[in-house]
């Protein structure tokens, strides 16, 4: 396991791509959101998501699973949504959203049995360039742990996730509130979870 140093307002790039050959190796990674830090891999990565089902024990087919993309265009790849659902995305992504949608046929086996998709667009530089250099989504899911200071600090998830985690990308102390969860699966948008962010509608 290593710790990758990577600050926001200056992104080491040389960083990012060994974060990438990782993903593409089927490793985990944490690393910062705009919300919390996040556990991930690569999201078309099939054993990889098993991987971190298994950490968190989600073995349920109903268990939502959520993805980062770099924009909306991506998102068409891999779940469905209407105009008006485009026009609230386009209103608030980049930010600290999870917006449940219906999911499309393109994502792994590991979705099967959940016709959904939560896709995330976080407004955080250091996970749009992993996401951007990697060619495709990320899975993202919170730190496994229920003690908050330990779920901010990158140096003590690297200590806890020593043996599950193939790099901890270190950038600074994280935050504590999570997304705000907006299901679009009916036929209205419903918040599910409110966390970071003002919706605008």
């Amino acid at each position: 396991m290593e710790i990758l140093e990577i600050l926001e307002n200056n992104v080491n790039q040389r960083h990012i791509d060994q974060v990438v050959e990782t993903l593409k190796d089927g490793g985990l990674i944490i690393y910062p959101t705009d919300t919390v830090y996040a556990l991930g891999c690569d999201a078309l990565n099939n054993q990889a998501i098993e991987r971190i089902c298994a950490m968190k024990e989600m073995k349920s087919a109903k268990t939502n699973l959520s993805i980062i993309c770099d924009d909306i265009s991506q998102v068409a790849q891999f779940a469905k949504f209407d105009n008006v659902q485009f026009r609230m995305m386009k209103s608030n992504l980049p930010g600290p959203f999870t917006f449940i949608l219906p999911a499309l046929s393109k994502l792994p086996k590991a979705f099967k049995g959940r016709r959904t998709v939560g896709i995330r667009i976080p407004d955080n530089e250091i996970a749009l360039a992993i996401v951007r250099t990697l060619g495709g989504p990320i899975l993202t899911t919170s730190v496994p742990g229920d003690d908050e200071d330990y779920r901010c600090e990158p140096g003590l998830m690297a200590e806890a996730f020593e043996s599950k985690v193939d790099i901890v990308i270190d950038s600074g102390r994280g935050q504590l509130m999570p997304s705000t969860i907006v299901d679009c699966t009916g036929n209205e948008p419903v918040i599910t979870r409110l966390g970071k962010g003002k919706l605008v509608n």
